[in-house]
């Protein structure tokens, strides 16, 4: 149950028209008191599609942010919400796409702005150019379709730009669609992908709910000196020292959280419950 009072019993404005407060408005709820509203008629598409007609404005965090201070323009209001996900290659694990979600929450009545973060490789982010209905058939099974949607693009042989077909759910409609593509493209190619709007995306949808969840922990990690909320890790000590030389490896060794109010500083080491790094981490021993 909430123990925040600084959002119990808040109004505060999600960001979205990707219905993400099927993810977010509950967790918020419980944990923190806050109601949650999605303001009518909001367009998050000025801040990035997914699909590449807007770029996004900046890093994901400042997308994100520009979101919440928009939504919190047009309605008056002093807290809101909002998410933005990107997608890559994983940094370490070749051929595997990973899902970066934040969720950020802004409390311009006490200054505070508190990122929630989930970095997953659940996803079904995946693209393919088709030449036939069979090859869409079998890109659509392999990335769970129909339960997550997908996107048809071409370049018809009479315009200057792409013709984009998203949120397809339907046998029929991926059929219709990737038969009139296929017919229509001047260059012969049509492109497939997931499409990744929330509303359309349930495994996306569950990475913003651990996001969330991930917020709601900062939110509930309140400074000691000063007890505001979202005392958090700001740097990372390497030099975790080797179990059998002693000498430093590049292995975490200890966390300074800081507070964003009054800066306090709180030093935590050993952070992942191990004093010593096993030898094969060692520069010396292993080499």
């Amino acid at each position: 149950m909430n123990d925040q009072p600084l959002f119990s019993n808040r109004l505060g404005i999600l960001a979205t028209m990707h219905k993400k407060d099927r993810a977010i408005a509950p967790i918020l709820q419980q944990e923190l008191g806050i109601k949650i509203i999605v303001p009518q008629d909001f367009n998050t598409d000025i801040f990035g599609t997914f699909t590449r007609e807007v770029k996004r404005p900046g890093t994901q965090i400042i997308a994100a942010r520009l979101k919440a201070e928009k939504a919190l323009e047009i309605t008056g209001e002093t807290l809101a919400i909002a998410s933005e996900g990107s997608f890559a290659p994983h940094p370490i694990i070749p051929y595997v796409y990973s899902n970066r979600e934040i969720v950020i929450l802004l409390d311009k009545k006490n200054q505070l702005e508190i990122i929630g973060e989930e970095f997953s490789i659940e996803t079904n982010f995946n693209h393919q150019i088709i030449n036939n209905l069979q090859e869409a058939e079998e890109f659509a099974a392999k990335v769970g379709f129909p339960q997550h949607g997908l996107i048809v693009s071409f370049s018809p042989s009479n315009q200057d730009h792409p013709q984009i077909v998203k949120g397809i759910t339907t046998e029929a409609k991926l059929r219709e669609t990737v038969t009139f593509a296929l017919d229509n493209s001047q260059d012969g190619k049509v492109y497939l992908e997931t499409d990744m709007r929330a509303l359309y995306n349930p495994t996306r949808m569950q990475n913003i709910a651990k996001a969330t969840h991930n917020l709601v922990s900062k939110i509930k990690s309140c400074c000691p000196n000063c007890s505001t909320p979202g005392f958090e890790i700001r740097e990372r000590v390497r030099g975790l020292p080797c179990a059998l030389c002693y000498a430093p490896t590049d292995l975490i060794s200890a966390v300074i959280y800081q507070c964003q109010k009054c800066s306090f500083q709180q030093e935590k080491l050993f952070p992942d419950g191990v004093e010593s790094a096993d030898p094969a981490q060692c520069m010396y021993c292993n080499p």
